[in-house]
């Protein structure tokens, strides 16, 4: 297996984790992020890995922009072997009666149209090499709708849920596997979205974002023969 891969939403939370612990491996990593302060800061807290850690800026709601980032990131690293979406959003005003059509276009953007674009962009690669591990970072959410998610959110999470199923339905036999990550309360930024935002106390008692790391490093260390297709993971 080549040692590459692309990460999105690399700048915080998850997506930085997972970019962290990969690099701590040997890997090369496309740090994929809407903000460029937030990559290099990723890439810096990598230390004497730093230099396997590549930043691309990037808003992945946008088709266009996504194809010119997976041409540029092929051009930097060559074949990449591993795709995790872990980009995601939400909206402190979510609720049905709240709800706008523009923060709706947002959420499903960053959560499901996204994680589509990237896919689509790398897929020929795979088929053609006859190997890939892709990973979708979804939700609990997605097992049951939950009005503090919100209805935007859980309608991402849903579709990103068959997405992974859809993949491996019409991947497998090309040697592409999926695996969807369906966390539990995670304590990153993205809390602070919540219109009302949990306490100190509250998040200390939630999933870290190297829990959910340890979880897609799993599915990606299992051998090319075998997938996990989904990993349930919740606080204890």
């Amino acid at each position: 297996m080549e040692k590459t891969a692309l990460v999105t939403g690399a700048g915080s939370g998850v997506g930085r984790a997972v970019a962290l612990a990969l690099a701590g491996e040997g890997w090369r990593v496309a740090l994929i992020g809407r903000r460029p302060e937030t990559l290099r800061e990723t890439a810096q807290l990598a230390g004497k890995n730093a230099a396997n850690l590549l930043p691309f800026h990037c808003d992945i709601g946008d088709s266009a922009a996504v194809e010119k980032m997976s041409r540029d990131v092929v051009a930097q690293i060559g074949t990449v072997e591993v795709l995790v979406n872990a980009a995601g959003t939400n909206v402190p005003r979510r609720s049905l009666e709240e709800l706008s059509a523009a923060d709706y276009r947002q959420i499903l953007d960053a959560n499901l149209n996204g994680p589509y674009y990237c896919v689509q962009a790398l897929l020929p690669a795979m088929r053609a090499r006859k190997s890939g591990t892709i990973i979708n970072i979804v939700s609990d959410a997605a097992k049951q709708a939950s009005a503090k998610a919100g209805p935007a959110y859980v309608i991402s999470k849903f579709g990103l849920a068959g997405f992974t199923q859809s993949i491996n339905a019409e991947e497998r036999a090309n040697g592409i596997r999926a695996c969807a990550v369906f966390p539990g309360d995670i304590d990153t930024p993205l809390l602070e979205r919540r219109p009302n935002p949990p306490t100190s106390e509250a998040r200390e008692r939630m999933l870290q974002p190297e829990d959910v790391a340890a979880c897609v490093l799993l599915a990606i260390h299992l051998p090319p023969r075998a997938i996990v297709e989904e990993i349930l993971v919740r606080p204890r």
